[in-house]
């Protein structure tokens, strides 16, 4: 065993106790001091176990910054870790040693140490979880899972609820957590009296765009990020994106004062332009704390206090404060629920039977199409877009294009810094792409460019026209809006949702349905 895999800096490690107890295993997305692993650590005779390995780098080939963020703040913590005098073995990506996967990794660990367990936080993606499982039994080693408490809820409570309801709905979910934790509540009455306030945040920023917004909220790399850096750049060359605008929260003390910024200078224009689009402009008012938070830097109950306490102190307008927390104590613990109480099977669900390739400009961001080639440099260049780039925009093209939505997901997992399966899975393959028939979402989100025209000013400097469907200058996501209700149509009448949107199409002549099937079917060919 090298110096090197001992410790993730080159600072004096505290000694490897002779005889191990406890194996403690720590995850890339669970870098919280107090995680429940790490709970009655004795350092006498407990380890902590962490590997960066280039399996979870490859396994979907995931972006610069992706990578990136997730070895600089391992490695951080790291440090930490061994600042509080508690003993580590850490395996480096270019450590000699190491086998290229958790799995190899950790059963080189347990037959040099010979641990009498092995504990670990309830990991966030089920490969993972399976990989790890099947080591400890061909061990014959006891794997004690231990709760996540970065959430509301637990697996088993929304298991629980979930049990006897014929249909699942975000909206009763949210609503049983604000009463439970008291959360922007009055007794038993919501704030304000009402439990959503979603309709008065959909607001554009109209011709003059956005107004003195406030400067991006950056983290400068330090001495191990910026290792990391040229480590990503050097191992990962040919892997997309890049790195030189690298500035994501690495640690526990950046992570909060990126909470502490957003709650004072986005927070209380959040609600009214979360939906909102402006081209070159990446961040707007959004929170970027996604990342942080399914890192574990931060807690959701610290998140989500800090944004009500902000409404109350009259800092923030409800509508703001609750929207806000809607994506945390809502979305958050809703996505997680589903993802834990239908994998494996959930990752194979594809209800439209969609079976085209994700075309191969979004690796790049080549397309004249002004808004999705915005939202993917965007994305190639910080590993981000905020949730109605995702939606209703790259999300969006691939459902109206007819994309495999298990395609639509590795590329998601693969380029996103916030990008764990739990979250990610169900909010691509479900909410973007229906491809689980209904179970996540309502209905399909799908509309044409005349959404992305009202919500933002792509279609300004576009070549295409959002108000055509046929023609040389028609907008792709026209054409394929009504030929995806067209494809669909006996599918969406049984969906209530979608009554206004197919009365739509019983408008339209058979001659121009014949003219929107051509057209949809020669981009097909064009982009495939």
């Amino acid at each position: 065993m090298t110096q090197a895999a001992r410790t993730a800096g080159r600072a004096t490690a505290p000694a490897l106790p002779l005889k191990v107890r406890k194996l403690v295993l720590v995850l890339g997305d669970q870098l919280d001091a107090h995680a429940t692993a790490l709970q009655d650590f004795d350092p006498t005779q407990d380890l902590v176990w962490m590997a960066e390995v280039a399996q979870e780098a490859t396994h979907v080939w995931s972006a610069k910054q992706r990578i990136a963020v997730f070895l600089s703040a391992m490695r951080h913590f790291a440090e930490e870790l061994q600042a509080h005098g508690l003993p580590l073995l850490y395996t480096r990506l270019d450590d000699a040693a190491n086998r290229g996967t958790l799995a190899l990794q950790l059963e080189l660990a347990i037959t040099q140490l010979q641990p009498s367990a092995l504990v670990l936080t309830a990991p966030g993606d089920w490969r993972v979880l399976q990989s790890l499982r099947a080591i400890a039994s061909a061990h014959q080693l006891p794997l004690e899972l231990r709760d996540d408490t970065h959430f509301f809820s637990t697996v088993r409570e929304f298991a629980a609820y979930a049990k006897d309801r014929k249909q699942l709905r975000l909206e009763y979910w949210y609503r049983a957590l604000r009463q439970q934790h008291g959360i922007l509540m009055d007794g038993k009455d919501p704030v304000g009296g009402q439990w959503n306030f979603d309709a008065d945040n959909r607001e554009s920023f109209g011709k003059a765009g956005p107004q003195n917004l406030p400067p991006p909220t950056r983290c400068a790399p330090d001495a191990i990020t910026r290792d990391v850096i040229a480590l990503v750049n050097t191992r990962f060359a040919d892997h997309p994106g890049t790195l030189h605008s690298f500035g994501w929260p690495v640690t526990r003390t950046q992570a909060l004062q990126a909470l502490q910024t957003f709650i004072q200078e986005r927070l209380p224009l959040f609600g009214q332009y979360e939906d909102a689009m402006w081209a070159g402009e990446a961040w707007l008012y959004h929170s970027q704390l996604s990342c942080a938070l399914n890192l574990k830097l931060l807690n959701p109950r610290e998140v989500v206090q800090a944004a009500e306490d902000a409404y109350r102190a009259g800092h923030a307008p409800l509508a703001a404060a609750e929207g806000f927390i809607r994506q945390i104590l809502g979305w958050r613990e809703y996505v997680r629920g589903i993802y834990w109480t239908h994998m494996p099977d959930y990752l194979e669900r594809n209800a439209l039977n969609a079976q085209a390739d994700l075309p191969a400009w979004y690796w790049t961001g080549q397309t004249p199409m002004a808004c999705l080639h915005d939202a993917l440099q965007q994305t190639l260049e910080h590993g981000y877009a905020h949730h109605i780039q995702r939606l209703m925009v790259t999300g969006l093209y691939a459902l109206l294009l007819g994309v495999k939505p298990q395609a639509v997901h590795a590329w998601y997992l693969a380029v996103y810094v916030d990008a764990v399966e739990w979250v990610e899975l169900p909010n691509t393959l479900g909410m973007g792409q229906f491809g689980d028939g209904g179970l996540m979402a309502s209905k399909p989100y799908v509309a044409s460019g005349k959404y992305i025209q009202r919500m933002g000013n792509h279609c300004k400097g576009c070549r295409y026209d959002p108000a055509q469907s046929t023609g040389a200058s028609a907008c792709p996501f026209t054409t394929l809006y009504w030929d995806f209700l067209m494809r669909h149509e006996a599918l969406l009448k049984k969906n209530p949702r979608m009554a206004m949107q197919l009365k739509n199409l019983g408008r339209l002549e058979p001659q121009a349905r014949e003219a929107i099937t051509s057209q949809a079917h020669a981009h097909r060919q064009a982009v495939l």
